[in-house]
């Protein structure tokens, strides 16, 4: 195969590497992804998208596919404590439900939050959709079964080695910057880039698996099912994994159980299987397994996020449990971030300085998903501890006994009934983080603060308040436009652009944005937005609620629609104290 030059090399096809694929062809830049897997995902993996990475993916054009598949909202509106499956007399008892991730439409904090909602869809049926719409936008540029075998970086770029693994055939690609996805496997250790954090939290077995669980499963409106298991002393997670049908009479299924990191069960299939259907008490109801799993519970993040013009994303720069659904997520917002920057520098619209700000902005970010990760799966053995049924001497008889005081009424056992009510309501850390999901904030030389204070959130893990604060992400508000169109303010962020939004009095401004767009070809839009006057109207008043500043201010709005600056009122020199904040953000001059 001929050598390739390319600007952007992307090392791995998961949904890290596939969402950058997708977002650099929509910003005009070429750039070839290798993996060294054959294809997409053979596990289900991570499955919940929150509403900030639908929005990355409604900009990348799949979107709209992701929710014709996923998970219905009606379907996945809550998640459910549960004592035992089937099996025992109490088996599939509800111990307690959560509104999680909105609640299908019903929590308004949510649907005020994004013109998006979260959607659920497993890897295994997520990544197909990625791909195909990357190849898409690049055809012969996505290649698996493609593995690196050497790398060496300068500072004028990177030089890979790949090999076609089906051949043997071998090829050099030479690249300006690397894009490392590719899990920690092949370039983070080849640089000296290391994990930093919490390992061997638990270890745990995945069972991907066909059954017919429709006779116990009820409850059509619970996404995840978290199952106290009384006569075992443990808790198992059983998980719907359509692909046609979901809720109770979903075809597959996912189901995890943890054990010691020294119990030699979890090596052995057939013991394994004997475990599911012990925990499930489904006997010898018909199951077909197609993949068993073992995999380390860990919370670390990566020693750097970049080493020279080589920057790591998604599980090359942290791992995450699965709790909360934050470690995907979390790999595309990496990736979001990261494209324009490159993008801006690769077109001459910034200079190499911009791209200091990508390891400053998500590691803040990062740390704050793994501890909610981390602590959200701890609690998880609070309530268990609370329950009762940690205990793996305890006889089953006993952890029958216990848990049945649940759904008992004998006055004595009320002290108890209410300590688990409340453990369980704790877990909304969990399932209703949308301040974790969302309101997180970036501080870094991209972002210039105007001197206010940062909004304090009575609860930094569960409410989110949108601000226009410089670092906060663009509020969402629907307006209108000229045409009479109702859109979101996210709609006026155009990929690859920046875009100042001053409010009805801001004239100034956007005829300085208009101006400096004009006289160097910078990718700038520009609107006012008032109730009554402006480009965009705010005739619900959407708008101003979050807006926080004068009619005759403004704020302006990196291309990951995140604000970068801010002026509270006007200026008497609109044109310069722009370029300023332009050049600032950018490290260079217009």
């Amino acid at each position: 195969m001929a050598n390739i030059d390319v600007p952007v090399v992307i090392v791995g096809g998961g949904g890290a590497g596939l969402t950058a694929s997708m977002l650099l062809s929509g910003l005009g830049v070429d750039s070839l992804l290798v993996s060294a897997l054959p294809t997409t995902s053979v596990l289900p993996k991570a499955h919940l998208l929150n509403q900030r990475t639908m929005e990355i993916l409604g900009d990348a054009g799949v979107a709209d596919a992701i929710y014709a598949v996923g998970t219905p909202r009606a379907e996945m509106a809550k998640t459910a404590f549960y004592a035992g499956f089937t099996g025992w007399t109490d088996a599939g008892r509800c111990l307690g439900q959560l509104d999680a991730w909105g609640g299908g439409g019903t929590d308004l904090e949510w649907e005020s939050a994004s013109p998006r909602w979260c959607a659920n869809l497993p890897q295994i049926r997520l990544e197909p959709l990625m791909k195909q719409r990357a190849e898409e936008l690049a055809p012969g540029r996505v290649r698996f079964g493609h593995e690196v075998v050497s790398l060496d970086h300068d500072d004028d770029g990177v030089r890979i080695t790949v090999r076609v693994r089906d051949s043997g055939e071998e090829y050099s690609v030479r690249s300006k910057f690397l894009i490392a996805c590719d899990g920690g496997r092949f370039v983070g250790p080849r640089l000296g880039v290391e994990y930093e954090g919490l390992r061997d939290a638990g270890s745990m077995i995945s069972i991907h698996m066909t059954a017919d669980f429709s006779p116990w499963a009820r409850d059509p409106d619970v996404l995840i099912r978290w199952t106290w298991l009384p006569h075992m002393s443990k808790m198992a997670t059983l998980v719907p994994m359509g692909p046609t049908r979901w809720g109770p009479t979903s075809e597959e299924w996912v189901f995890h159980l943890n054990y010691s990191n020294d119990d030699p069960r979890r090596l052995d299939g057939a013991l394994v299987e004997a475990d599911m259907r012990e925990a499930l008490g489904i006997g010898d109801c018909d199951v077909t397994i197609h993949m068993i799993t073992r995999w380390e519970l860990m919370g670390v993040v990566a020693s750097s996020f970049r080493v020279g013009n080589v920057f790591f994303a998604g599980d090359a720069a942290h791992r995450h449990p699965p709790t909360g659904g934050l470690g995907l997520t979390s790999a595309t917002q990496d990736v979001h971030n990261l494209c324009w920057k490159l993008a801006y520098v690769l077109a001459g619209d910034a200079r190499p300085g911009l791209l200091d700000s990508y390891e400053s902005e998500r590691r803040s970010s990062i740390h704050a998903n793994v501890d909610n990760s981390l602590t959200s799966a701890l609690n998880h053995i609070v309530i268990g501890d609370t329950l009762g049924l940690v205990d793996p001497e305890q006889t089953a008889e006993a952890g029958w006994a216990k848990v049945a005081k649940v759904w008992g009424d004998d006055p004595a056992d009320e002290e108890y009934r209410e300590r688990v009510r409340l453990a369980i309501a704790s877990q909304t850390q969990e399932f209703r983080k949308l301040n974790v999901e969302y309101g997180y904030r970036y501080s870094s030389g991209a972002i210039l603060p105007d001197g206010t204070p940062e909004p304090v959130s009575p609860d930094p893990t569960r409410v989110y308040r949108p601000s226009t604060r410089p670092g906060s992400p663009l509020p969402h508000a629907w307006v209108t436009t000229r045409g009479g169109e109702r859109i979101s303010t996210l709609d006026a962020v155009r990929p690859g652009r920046f875009v100042l939004i001053a409010g009805s009095d801001g004239a100034a401004w956007v005829d300085a944005a208009r101006e400096i767009a004009s006289a160097s070809q910078f990718p700038l839009d520009a609107y006012t937005l008032g109730h009554l006057a402006g480009d965009l109207l705010d005739l619900e008043c959407s708008w101003l609620r979050h807006r926080e500043f004068a009619e005759d201010g403004a704020i302006l709005v990196r291309p990951d629609r995140f604000i970068a600056w801010r002026s509270l009122s006007s200026s008497s020199s609109p044109q310069e104290d722009l370029r300023d904040a332009l050049a600032s953000i950018l490290a260079t001059t217009l």
